[in-house]
């Protein structure tokens, strides 16, 4: 039976190498259904089937979402406007809202507990992307392309300990040392299940466009694998 879908929210990330979808009920603060395949690439062709098989494992259909959440970055560019753009496509066929949360912040909220938060992705290219979240979940500092050598002055509002999450935590913990850090999570795994939760919580209210942080790496990709539109 198909559930009541005024609290319905589908959440997306293809933002870096998993393609993912959960429906998940927001009064209920409960995943009804899920599927994450990690692809790496390749994301536009899997991700309807992705969004059908956690559609189906909770018994709902695309009638029953109220709202949508996406990952809009940083990440691979390409996965990040695949996202994007299936996310604002659904949204203006259904007629809901559609919101973006950015992946660091996800990561971070993995991982908190009682201590400030340090998200720290691999960049590539010397650099590493930042955000860093205080004990109470409060972004207190928003995410940022810099030098890892940066990092330091970067988590400076956070006082004396930090949890570390993403693939450049182990960069970080050299920087920081081990009596102020302690390492929650050394990848860059996206649950998107809490993408889902943070949005139903209110707590991203982010609009719905890649947040790139620099220039790409390469050729952006031909518009021709975008599901619904051209993300800008």
């Amino acid at each position: 039976m198909p559930q009541s879908g005024a609290h319905l929210i589908l959440a997306i990330d293809t933002a870096l190498d998993d393609c993912s979808a959960a429906v998940f009920d927001a009064r209920a603060n409960l995943v009804l259904g899920k599927r994450t395949e990690r692809i790496g690439r390749g994301h536009a062709e899997r991700l309807p089937a992705v969004i059908d098989a956690a559609l189906a494992e909770a018994s709902s259909e695309f009638s029953d979402i109220a709202m949508i959440a996406v990952t809009i970055g940083p990440g691979s560019f390409t996965g990040v406007r695949v996202g994007v753009a299936a996310a604002r496509g659904y949204a203006l066929a259904l007629a809901i809202p559609a919101i973006g949360v950015t992946t660091l912040e996800v990561m971070a909220e993995a991982v908190r507990r009682d201590t400030p938060v340090l998200a720290v992705h691999d960049a590539k290219r010397g650099e590493v992307y930042a955000l860093l979240m205080g004990a109470d979940g409060e972004i207190l500092k928003a995410p940022e392309a810099l030098d890892p050598a940066a990092l330091v002055d970067f988590a400076g509002a956070a006082g004396e300990r930090l949890v570390l999450a993403g693939s450049a935590s182990g960069i970080a913990a050299d920087l920081f040392g081990i009596e102020r850090t302690a390492t929650a999570d050394p990848t860059s795994q996206i649950d998107v299940a809490v993408v889902a939760r943070l949005v139903a919580e209110g707590r991203s209210q982010q609009p719905v466009k890649p947040l790139y942080l620099r220039n790409a790496d390469a050729k952006p990709p031909s518009r021709h694998f975008n599901l619904f539109a051209e993300p800008t």
